[in-house]
């Protein structure tokens, strides 16, 4: 495994640690200030709205598994299938669970690092 390819699936694990810890601050620095998700049902959004998203689901528990399923590098730009599992909480103990598959493109910054950079996510709800 290359260090890039370490150093992406670092970012994917530190997105799921601080997502189950409630660190909004720390996911929204593994985005890039361009970022865009695209999400079903909705307009694509950037780091602002999810942002306002992620505060209002202050109080919720989050918990979850991901898998990359693939990974290739292609210069300072590289791109992840994942497979994630996510369990929501809210404080009166009722639990959204949703699973999919996720596409991302993630660039290597000036800085060195890895950001999200766009993310299509396929995520639906389940039973």
């Amino acid at each position: 495994m290359t260090d890039d390819e370490q150093a992406i699936r670092q970012v994917v694990e530190t997105w799921m640690s601080a997502s189950k810890a409630g660190n909004t601050s720390a996911v929204l620095d593994l985005m890039t200030e361009d970022v865009v998700f695209t999400v079903p049902g909705q307009e694509p959004f950037g780091k602002q709205a999810f942002a306002d998203a992620s505060k209002a689901m202050a109080g919720m528990a989050i918990d979850g598994t991901s898998e990359i399923v693939e990974l290739q590098v292609l210069g300072d730009w590289a791109f992840i299938r994942n497979r994630i599992d996510v369990a929501v909480t809210s404080p009166g103990g009722d639990t959204v669970r949703r699973s999919g598959y996720t596409l991302t493109l993630l660039r290597k910054e000036d800085d060195g690092q890895w950001r999200l950079a766009r993310d299509a996510n396929l995520v639906t709800v389940r039973n």
